[in-house]
């Protein structure tokens, strides 16, 4: 599995960005246009994930997000997890929105 930390990837210009935390986790934290599908129900929405480009896979630490990571790959998605997630994100210093209510 394939893996990035948030300051590189907050390097690339518009990345895609999967957020796999509950909607709840991600109305108190979010990072700036990631979409977020919830891991609890990404079998149901599996076709809003992008068949085209890489897309990276985030969760709050890395645990969710490898999950995912694994099996989008198993399906032929060219994907990336987040490692440490939107924690390391926010460690880094770079920038978080809080309480956006996504």
């Amino acid at each position: 599995m394939r893996s990035i930390t948030p300051t590189a990837l907050a390097a690339i210009d518009g990345p895609t960005i999967i957020d796999v935390r509950e909607v709840e986790e991600v109305e108190a934290a979010s990072v700036r246009g990631a979409t977020n599908i919830p891991m609890s129900v990404l079998g149901q929405r599996i076709d809003e994930v992008p068949r085209e480009g890489t897309v990276y896979i985030m969760c709050a630490s890395g645990g969710r997000s490898a999950r995912v990571t694994e099996y989008l790959d198993q399906q032929g998605y060219d994907v990336i997890n987040v490692a440490g997630g939107i924690t390391e994100w926010y460690r880094d210093g770079l920038p978080v929105e809080l309480g956006s209510g996504k």
